[in-house]
């Protein structure tokens, strides 16, 4: 009883309130880095991973474990795993093996890119198709004897509306398309540094 009451005044905590506030830490250690702004570039590149890669690799080699391990750290990770699979082969050979799976992560990288760049892109068109509509209402408006001014408001409204609603359209997607064109573009040469390390420490360093 008095061990318990000292455990309550914390004085003592026991393994159960230990291991509770540890898994406490690690959620909320989670939860910060998703709500960090790089949190996305540091799964995709987590700093430091070919450091620990190589440490681990100069202790155990490249084990079936280690490439498992470095696969499942990300894009980046899948590029290094390719890297130590083929550790033991021609630098070409290594380096041809890298590419491939580069291609790859790289097209991953891509894959809404293109939807936001189409939408981008196809939105003004869609604003001029119609102010199209909205000039064809305004000339059929007109007659030889006198012009409708309702029906020709009306296409001139009909023409302003949809201008304005494909530029609303096309203004921000074509920012957030630059934007993240701009993080894949970053992403993709940090990690072509990071898997030219990984070479560069398998055969030597280049001249």
């Amino acid at each position: 009883m008095r061990r318990l009451e000292r455990d309550a005044r914390g004085g003592e905590r026991c393994p159960g309130a230990r291991l509770e506030a540890g898994e406490g830490d690690e959620q909320e250690q989670r939860s910060r880095e998703r709500h960090e702004p790089g949190a996305h570039a540091h799964r995709a590149a987590p700093p430091g991973l070919v450091d620990r890669i190589l440490a681990e690799f100069r202790q155990t080699g490249a084990t079936p474990e280690l490439l498992a391990k470095t696969a499942a750290q990300g894009p980046l990770g899948r590029i290094l795993a390719a890297g130590l699979a083929n550790v033991k082969a021609p630098r070409p050979v290594m380096k041809e093996a890298i590419e491939e799976v580069g291609r790859v992560v790289t097209h991953d990288l891509e894959r809404f890119l293109t939807t936001l760049g189409t939408i981008a892109a196809m939105s003004p068109l869609l604003g001029l198709f119609g102010t199209v509509v909205g000039m064809i209402e305004i000339f059929g408006s007109q007659s030889s004897s006198a012009s409708n001014p309702i029906q020709l408001a009306q296409g001139i409204s009909i023409a302003l509306y949809n201008t304005a609603m494909g530029l609303i359209v096309a203004i921000p997607s074509m920012i957030f398309y630059r934007h993240f064109r701009a993080k894949v573009d970053a992403l993709v040469v940090e990690m072509e540094q990071q898997a030219i390390k990984l070479v560069d420490f398998a055969h030597g360093e280049r001249k």
